[in-house]
């Protein structure tokens, strides 16, 4: 009887082991995290940060990952990602990344280049007027940016010295500077960049350049939940957006590469793009540390540099020095979606948050008082 006793209790166990880690227990791989400066905090602790927080912010939903160690230490959901239905975040919602679709896209390139397919230092300039024609190329360029237009790299658009704006949204493009001696963060020259690649493969910038970044840069790294382009998964799984609390109807069914803003991602995937770069597997180390390097350095009137404390930028990510060592970040911002991330290579520390709102960044400011400056 006794051993009967004790084999149900053993049972009992084994079910409930079962049951918890099957419940949303199971995205907390760990009890604490270590955070940059060496803190241990509690994931408890941190869960009810985040859950007052986005009640007091009228925050929808969430998808946040920490690493410790090349691991993912912490990954969590919170919220809802569509306020009429009330369906809930899961492990499987995806969210827009915004720009976080810059450094993922910089690392394809990097691999493309690695491979041989592309040339970092060789001007776009001849796949722009092979994708579009030469008397298209004369329209999309102001003339008295034509001959600084012909000299961009990749290299050059990748760390944001091209002179161009942000998005010129069909006017022809006017250069601002001599590219490479300035910085202007451009997403429409990442635009040109995805367009040049695309031709230069000879494969478009449609749904076969993403297969083909599926196949290089993502699946060997363990990313499965991350596309460019719309999809049946993303179909199915998409979040919703939200300006000021309100859902927006429109859902973004890109058809086309945009390597400035059509990412949709969420957390827990894009935490193994942030392992791979600290601890690359799937490209050569020589690779990663080009991509790590400081190529664009902000000269001393730099906005970003007053208010941020951003130093430069290299192949993807901007640059911030923090006394446990230089911090490489990205924020993504499509309004009714935001998204930001960093890493800490000395410290093997990762940390990256999805939402489905225009007020994300609030909360990034609430968790910092817990876990320290990330941004």
């Amino acid at each position: 009887m006794n051993q009967l006793k004790r084999t149900f209790i053993k049972l009992c166990i084994v079910m409930i082991t079962v049951c918890i880690s099957e419940t949303g227990f199971s995205q907390n791989k760990t009890e604490y995290i270590t955070v940059p400066n060496g803190s241990k905090i509690s994931t408890s602790i941190l869960n009810t940060l985040i859950k007052k927080t986005m009640d007091s912010l009228q925050i929808p939903g969430i998808s946040i990952a920490i690493v410790n160690d090349y691991k993912i230490a912490y990954h969590k959901t919170f919220g809802v990602k569509n306020i009429k239905t009330q369906d809930p975040v899961s492990s499987e919602t995806i969210f827009e990344g915004a720009s976080l679709s810059k450094p993922l896209f910089a690392y394809f390139v990097m691999k493309m280049v690695e491979e041989g397919e592309f040339d970092l230092d060789k001007p776009i300039f001849p796949y722009l007027e092979m994708a579009i024609g030469a008397e298209a190329t004369k329209q999309a360029i102001d003339p008295n940016s034509l001959d600084d237009y012909k000299t961009l790299t990749p290299r050059t658009i990748l760390s944001h010295g091209t002179g161009i704006p942000n998005w010129v949204k069909g006017k022809p493009i006017k250069i601002a500077f001599k590219p490479g001696t300035d910085f202007s963060y451009s997403g429409e020259a990442y635009q040109h960049l995805g367009a040049a690649l695309g031709t230069k493969l000879g494969i478009g910038w449609g749904s076969a350049l993403d297969t083909l970044f599926l196949k290089k840069a993502a699946n060997p790294i363990g990313m499965d939940r991350s596309f460019y382009t719309w999809n049946d998964v993303l179909e199915k799984h998409v979040s919703r957006g939200h300006m000021d609390g309100k859902m927006n109807m429109e859902i973004h069914r890109d058809k086309k590469v945009g390597p400035g803003y059509s990412l949709q991602s969420d957390a827990q995937d894009y935490a193994l793009f942030l392992i791979e770069i600290m601890n690359p597997k799937n490209i050569k180390e020589s690779t990663r540390d080009e991509m790590l390097k400081e190529h664009n350095h902000f000269k001393p009137d730099s906005k970003l540099l007053k208010e941020t404390g951003q130093t430069g930028w290299g192949l993807g990510f901007a640059q911030k020095p923090t006394p446990y060592g230089l911090m490489h970040l990205h924020t993504g911002n499509n309004h009714d979606f935001q998204a930001y991330t960093m890493f800490i290579p000395d410290q093997k520390y990762g940390f990256v948050i999805f939402g489905n709102s225009n007020n994300l960044f609030p909360l990034l400011n609430r968790i910092e008082k817990l876990i320290g400056e990330h941004f």
